[in-house]
């Protein structure tokens, strides 16, 4: 965590306050990344998690930078809870979550199901259930399962679909959002 200087005021907190007198405007492009770089632009995730308890609330993005300190908090969030392991989380798979969160015009958080899986955890959930692929792009740190209780399945899956930005999966029986940085590509649907 940054130091405090000698004013007082930690690195995290100037973010914040920047980020609370900033005026974003919701993309308009069916590429929602389309922001021209250094035009004031800022990117936050908002999720919590049921499995640990854990909520996280952020701007991980100002001004075409990524800040290396939040994206850490990213991946020890996103992390796999059964057994704690880390990854380094893509960022572009969370600048996808943020793009489609922003689209949807939502205050509430995701609530992520499932971030980081580590083989071990992909193997024994891909021994219960044949929706498990085996080379699942969550054991990459590459894809996040997703839910919102104020949105249904189909308009998240369209916010992330209109980013353009990789594969987005329908699960209606279980009421998520499969997104992901890697080929764009839709299923379930």
């Amino acid at each position: 965590m940054a130091n405090m200087t000698s004013m007082g005021f930690t690195r995290r907190g100037l973010l914040g306050a920047f980020a609370a007198t900033m005026v974003v405007a919701a993309p308009t492009l069916s590429n929602a990344f389309g922001v021209i770089r250094g035009a004031g632009d800022i990117r936050r995730v908002r999720m919590y998690s049921g499995r640990t308890g854990e909520s996280l609330d952020t701007i991980y993005w100002i001004e075409g930078e990524y800040i290396p300190e939040v994206l850490k908090e990213i991946n020890h969030f996103m992390r796999d809870w059964r057994n704690d392991e880390t990854i380094k989380i893509d960022p572009r798979n969370v600048d996808i979550m943020a793009a489609a969160h922003r689209l949807m015009d939502v205050s509430e958080p995701y609530m992520l199901l499932s971030g980081y899986r580590s083989p071990a955890t992909n193997a024994m959930l891909r021994s219960r259930s044949g929706g498990v692929a085996r080379n699942s792009l969550h054991m990459k740190g590459e894809a996040a399962d997703l839910r919102l209780k104020s949105r249904s399945v189909k308009q998240m899956a369209r916010a992330a679909e209109t980013c353009g930005g990789g594969g987005v999966g329908h699960y209606y029986k279980s009421n998520f959002v499969h997104m992901d940085c890697g080929p764009v590509r839709t299923w379930g649907g």
